[in-house]
């Protein structure tokens, strides 16, 4: 009786688990939809977005790879309508990946505000480091089809003429804005986790 017991608990677990990643998933691609450019800062071909605000909440609530799934599956329906052939959402994956692996498993190793911070902090940086080599070997070879490296590098010089290179731009733009971004959902995420973990979790009364 016991053991059927603990199944039928770890059944239901694993059946809310994927339920709440999906509907965090589903938000996500929401969230991504609904990006922005940030005029005078960054080049307007950059949208910011909070997509990565669902998947950090499931990397806390129910363990990185809940965190992964939602970064796969906001970037799956991304692709229907995809204007890069795929490779902006492969490295939108990679980066968000990046981002709550760490700050899952740091935190699910020691559960304290502490750990979760520094996870999140953890994932930022990675997330920021990698996106500088996955836009110069990835993305921005794929846009150079569509806009000539030219003008790329003439929008990220009307913003600072001091851009020689694509590297100088990916360095002094990209990497600090995509740490900006991360930064942007994990102090949301410090700010509602403790209100919305009980509801994620099912343990709420």
């Amino acid at each position: 009786m016991a053991g059927d017991t603990m199944t039928m608990k770890r059944t239901k677990f694993n059946i809310r688990t994927i339920a709440v990643t999906g509907m965090l998933g589903a938000l996500a691609t929401v969230l991504m939809f609904l990006e922005f450019p940030i005029p005078m800062l960054i080049p307007p071909f950059i949208k910011f977005d909070f997509s990565e605000l669902p998947a950090l909440l499931a990397a806390y609530a129910m363990g990185p790879v809940s965190g992964i799934a939602v970064c796969f599956i906001k970037n799956a329906i991304n692709l229907l309508h995809t204007q890069t052939g795929g490779v902006g959402e492969l490295s939108n994956f990679i980066l968000g990946v990046c981002f709550v692996l760490p700050a899952g498993l740091i935190y699910k190793r020691k559960k304290t505000q502490k750990s979760a911070m520094i996870g999140a902090l953890a994932g930022a940086v990675l997330m920021s480091v990698v996106s500088v080599f996955s836009n110069y070997f990835v993305v921005y070879p794929v846009y150079t089809n569509f806009m000539p490296m030219q003008a790329i590098l003439g929008a990220y010089q009307a913003i600072n003429k001091n851009v020689k290179t694509l590297w100088d731009a990916l360095i002094w733009f990209n990497m600090p804005f995509t740490f900006i971004k991360g930064m942007c959902s994990v102090v949301i995420t410090f700010f509602i986790y403790k209100k919305i973990s009980p509801i994620l979790k099912g343990t709420n009364r």
